[in-house]
């Protein structure tokens, strides 16, 4: 597998780390969303797969918002994600950043 593809369970492990460090528990980030803590239990545990608007909700929920990249410029993506904020020790971008971005929207 490429190194910049994102299997579905480094989302799932990411998801759970990116609610831990909001301070949320499943019960919270549950209730944030509308769906059950038993339902994000099994998304972070890599038992399901949530839906598309319900992963968008989730994202939003511990402070990310959601980005599409397209492919070809995922190496560019990338670079500046290492050179980000944290990035500089050189560890790989987690399955979060790629996906729904660094957290920093400007429109708050």
């Amino acid at each position: 597998m490429d190194q910049a593809q994102i299997g579905p369970s480094d989302w799932h492990a990411a998801l759970r780390g990116a609610r831990k460090r909001e301070g949320i528990t499943q019960r919270q980030l549950a209730s944030r969303v509308g769906l059950p803590q038993a339902h994000i239990s099994r998304i972070e545990h890599g038992k399901v797969d949530p839906r598309l608007s319900n992963a968008v909700r989730i994202a939003r929920a511990v402070g990310f918002d959601p980005v599409l990249i397209p492919r070809r410029a995922l190496p560019a993506v990338l670079a500046v994600l290492r050179d980000h904020e944290g990035g500089a020790e050189g560890r790989r971008p987690s399955a979060i950043e790629l996906l729904v971005g660094d957290g920093d929207g400007d429109d708050e």
